[in-house]
């Protein structure tokens, strides 16, 4: 869908998802990160760009499994430590990822997605066409229900600032691995609130589209 009609349908309060593709299953336990080895970080960083073109092939359980990780996984599980920071430890962003056959919360204890609803969510993503296509979508998600030892004033720069760090990470991680990905904040953010089945505590902070690369980019990556 192009962004003209998306635009158009948001005015009329009608963007929607689409139906699954094949059977939703409710959990996906993933393999075990692999968190050894990779790219040199300051190979990493130099390599790190924003694409705008994806190729629709899925993305390998155990590559699915180690972005997920670099994105929001454990790294200190003794503390409950995370890849990225949270304020005052409160880890009030949950990264939900939108596939095909449906949305998913990602679970850093168990290291698994959850199912929220069997629909194919990534077309209320965001405004860009490609959304629909990629074979991932992240979305952000604040649970303010969480910050209750942050001044309400601060809840939200405190829960960006988390984002932005999972947005590096993941980043970083597509950088060493190849991968193409863009964060975006052009969404409509009602319509993907509903979609989500969020409450009234959840806010979409950020989305971000990860895939392998097209074979011929269209757009400059920035």
């Amino acid at each position: 869908m192009n962004t003209l009609t998306k635009l158009a349908l948001g005015l009329l309060g009608k963007l929607q998802p689409e139906p699954a593709e094949g059977n939703a299953v409710d959990t996906i336990v993933l393999p075990e990160a692999n968190t050894s080895g990779g790219m040199p970080l300051m190979q990493a960083l130099a390599r790190r760009q924003s694409q705008r073109e994806f190729a629709p092939d899925p993305l390998p359980l155990p590559v699915l499994s180690n972005l997920l990780w670099a994105a929001a996984g454990l790294n200190r599980p003794a503390l409950g430590g995370r890849t990225a920071p949270s304020a005052l430890n409160a880890q009030e962003v949950d990264v939900y990822v939108a596939l095909p056959t449906g949305l998913y919360r990602y679970a850093a204890l168990g290291h698994a997605l959850h199912l929220v609803c069997a629909a194919d969510v990534r077309r209320v993503t965001g405004y860009q066409d490609f959304v629909d296509s990629a074979p991932l979508d992240l979305i952000m998600v604040a649970d303010f229900s969480r910050m209750k030892l942050v001044p309400v004033a601060q809840r939200m720069a405190y829960a960006y600032t988390c984002a932005g760090a999972m947005a590096q990470n993941v980043y970083l991680y597509c950088a060493a691995e190849d991968l193409a990905t863009v964060i975006r904040a052009w969404l409509d953010r009602d319509a993907l609130t509903k979609a989500m089945g969020l409450g009234t505590e959840q806010q979409v902070l950020l989305s971000q589209t990860v895939g392998r690369k097209a074979p011929y980019p269209l757009l400059p990556s920035r």
